[in-house]
């Protein structure tokens, strides 16, 4: 009878011991979505840095292209899933949080939980190659855009969501030094991502309309093609990018391109996956 009982005994014990180093054995971890592109990868993790989540190493100038192996402290053992940009929100189910540029997160109908602070601002910027930002066309495009119709539409669309960081617009949204007599009957070709991009540049378009100018709006759904397309000159301009990312990209592929008006910046935000707040990060 005893046998019997130690047996019971040493088969509950090692049963324990098992289920014991099988929930030691699953993952517990946090899994935040953030973006695979340069800058914005840095942008996340510096909104993580600043809400006390991780500690990011010092990369001086450099620290617009931090990435998760810049990580110096991770003391909620918070683990990331890079991805590309615009495929954030469909991934959303998949891991606790992402970390998503609003006019993505805008598209898809998400609200964020938390965003970065009003300091923080990574103006979008119309993009011309080098060299062209001059001429009369692209003058037109500049001012129909620093316009207060399109003041008005970002800061009555968007709540927010869109920050319009144009300054001291026009009433008429014309440029004096600019011959628009020679101009009318011209088409103007500007690539640009979808929201907020494409809706704001509608505006712009009734704009030069009224100048006999016409601006063909063409989607674009990534972050490569619209600066290839504007280096090669088949268009003449592009709406997607802030200034980091523009400058990197001329780095890395040996690009002429610059800035020819900053437009309006996008807090990044972190939005609820499978977390209902973000207690979660610190086990809470």
């Amino acid at each position: 009878m005893k046998r019997a009982i130690s047996l019971v005994l040493v088969f509950a014990l090692a049963m324990s011991l098992c289920l014991g180093l099988t929930g030691c054995q699953k993952s517990s971890a946090i899994v935040i979505g953030i973006p695979n592109d340069p800058t914005n990868e840095a942008r996340a993790l510096e909104l993580l840095e600043s809400l006390g989540y991780i500690t990011l190493k010092d990369l001086g100038d450099s620290d617009v292209e931090a990435t998760v192996l810049d990580i110096e402290s991770n003391p909620y053992g918070l683990e990331f899933k890079e991805v590309e940009a615009a495929q954030l929100p469909s991934v959303l189910q998949d891991v606790d949080y992402a970390i998503i540029n609003s006019n993505y997160a805008i598209a898809a109908g998400l609200s964020p939980v938390t965003t970065e602070g009003t300091d923080v601002s990574y103006p979008n910027i119309i993009a011309v190659k080098d060299g062209t930002q001059s001429s009369d066309k692209i003058k037109a495009l500049v001012a129909a855009t620093n316009s207060k119709a399109v003041v008005d539409y970002i800061e009555e669309t968007y709540n927010g969501a869109v920050v319009c960081d144009l300054v001291d617009p026009t009433d008429d949204g014309i440029d004096p030094t600019v011959d628009y007599k020679a101009l009318a009957g011209t088409t103007i070709t500007i690539a640009a991502s979808p929201t907020p991009h494409c809706d704001i540049l509608k505006v712009v378009a009734e704009v030069l309309a009224k100048q006999d100018i016409t601006l063909k709006i063409t989607e674009f759904t990534d972050y490569i093609q619209p600066n290839n397309v504007v280096e090669s000159g088949e268009y003449d301009a592009n709406y997607f990018q802030h200034i980091p990312y523009l400058e990197n990209f001329n780095a890395e592929n040996g690009t002429h391109l610059v800035s020819a008006i900053a437009v309006h910046h996008e807090p990044m935000g972190i939005y609820l996956g499978k977390q209902t707040s973000l207690d979660a990060i610190k086990g809470e």
